[in-house]
């Protein structure tokens, strides 16, 4: 069995519906009028190949990249799952915040003082998780 990578990369359906959005964004701009639209959607069903797909877009600017809006949460499973440096931090507080309850509980202070460094390792956690989310690179494995 050959072990080569082609030169040529076949299209999925994925990659060619990335395309059409593209196109019919450009449309829908005023970029393209509804006979090119037309024309390159029939284009883009039938070309095989990734680079033929870069070809139909090549003369339109290249859609922003969506970035996560300020209000979500960066804490998730998913962002854990994706981040193994996420996983290790979240270890790491959870070992000093187990060890900071103990040292309280069996020293006998009078008041939670344990309450600041939990805080700032919490934060800590959660900006880290956030710096992560920002850094996503886009899900399209082919560049159009």
């Amino acid at each position: 069995m050959d072990d080569k990578i082609p030169a040529r990369l076949r299209a999925s359906d994925g990659d060619r519906e990335r395309v059409a959005e593209t196109i019919q964004a450009a449309g829908s701009e005023g970029r393209l009028t509804l006979e090119e639209v037309e024309e390159r959607l029939r284009a883009v069903y039938a070309v095989r190949f990734t680079d033929e797909l870069g070809e139909l877009t090549s003369d339109l600017p290249r859609p922003e990249p969506v970035r996560p809006r300020g209000g979500g949460w960066p804490l998730t499973r998913a962002a854990l799952r994706e981040h193994p440096a996420l996983r290790v931090h979240l270890g790491i507080v959870a070992v000093l915040a187990t060890l900071l309850i103990v040292r309280w509980a069996v020293g006998g202070a009078l008041f939670f003082w344990p309450a600041m460094p939990l805080f700032w390792l919490f934060i800590s956690l959660v900006l880290h998780a956030r710096v992560r989310a920002f850094r996503r690179r886009p899900g399209a494995p082919v560049p159009y």
